[in-house]
């Protein structure tokens, strides 16, 4: 039997490696897409696109991280 825990730990670095590959092709479609347009009044939509590109790489290193390290210590 699986502790509740191992499945809520499962489930969290699933989302961030989820999460963080939908931001990092929502980022690079703002990026060649939109380009140097507005977007929705935040700025450039290069900029903004340059940014969820980083966070979303960076997020999907730590999902992926955190799934090894969850496996290889029997925490999950």
């Amino acid at each position: 039997m699986t502790n509740k825990k191992d499945i809520i730990y499962a489930i969290v670095a699933f989302s961030f490696y989820i999460i963080g590959g939908i931001g990092t092709f929502a980022g690079l479609g703002l990026i060649f897409l939109i380009g140097d347009n507005d977007f929705m009044g935040w700025g450039h939509a290069k900029g903004i696109g340059y940014l969820f590109t980083c966070v979303g790489l960076c997020l999907s290193i730590m999902g992926v991280l955190m799934m090894r390290i969850f496996r290889n210590r029997g925490l999950s």
